[in-house]
């Protein structure tokens, strides 16, 4: 199982790990909710580093990082795949859908299931999206248990 963001916040750059600044403490207690430790996923971003001034990716960044993403994936051989928030997803999934069009739905990247959800800096900002991400969250956990069963 692989959780992917979109890129290094300023906290992940300073320590040089992903997921550890407010949202990744969310996602640790997300995380734990259905029963997975930070120990029991690998988690990852799109992009390697933190674009300046905390800007969207540029295409031309994405495509420099995504060779280095897909040999992760070949090395870890996931059966799952959580796309957080809208730009992972829109940028793995090279759509300009919406994430509450996109979350719910299982998709194929490169071979792999894909389910996208709320990345939890949004969840931060939009509490009342909680229950929408709690479910998709059970829907992963179902779906990790069905392929390791």
């Amino acid at each position: 199982m692989i959780f992917i963001g979109e890129a290094p916040g300023a906290e992940e750059d300073r320590q040089g790990l992903p997921f550890v600044g407010r949202a990744g403490q969310l996602l640790t207690k997300m995380l734990a909710c259905v029963g997975f430790g930070r120990g029991d996923v690998y988690i990852t971003n799109v992009l390697k580093c933190r674009p300046p001034g905390n800007r969207d990716p540029q295409p031309q960044e994405v495509a420099c990082c995504e060779p280095y993403l897909l040999e992760q994936l070949a090395l870890l051989k996931p059966r799952l795949i959580c796309a957080l928030g809208r730009h992972a997803a829109q940028t793995l999934l090279k759509t300009d859908t919406g994430i509450n069009k996109l979350r719910g739905r299982l998709h194929d990247y490169h071979g792999i299931s894909l389910l996208p959800t709320f990345h939890p800096a949004y969840l931060l900002r939009n509490p009342a999206d909680k229950n929408k991400a709690w479910e998709d969250l059970k829907r992963i956990r179902l779906l990790v248990d069905e392929k390791t069963g």
